[in-house]
């Protein structure tokens, strides 16, 4: 059995088949449920900040993907999220018009 990723308890038991079929297990000692190799991969803030370059020299959002190893789907709801952060109300100052 595999060790858990969070505490690393050797307790674990088979916990069922996550969607696609692979083996999922349980800690007894944390309770967390993890799969042995996952293929999930977490981007890291590097990789975030190189996105942002990225993102500022208006390169495609496919090559951005391909560029930072990271999905399409992944990397569009980053810049939506970037994008929801952006205030929507221009600030317009009145100039005073001159004699």
């Amino acid at each position: 059995m595999p060790t858990c990723p969070n505490c690393s308890s050797e307790k674990t038991v088979k916990n069922g088949h996550i969607h696609n079929g692979k083996q999922r297990f349980k800690c007894h000692d944390c309770g967390r449920q993890f799969v042995k190799n996952p293929t999930k991969i977490v981007i890291d803030q590097e990789k975030r900040e190189l996105i942002d370059r990225l993102l500022l020299e208006r390169i495609s959002l496919a090559g951005i993907a391909r560029v930072a190893k990271a999905s399409e789907r992944w990397l569009q709801s980053y810049v939506n999220q970037k994008y929801a952060l952006v205030p929507r109300e221009i600030l317009v100052t009145v100039k005073k018009k001159g004699s």
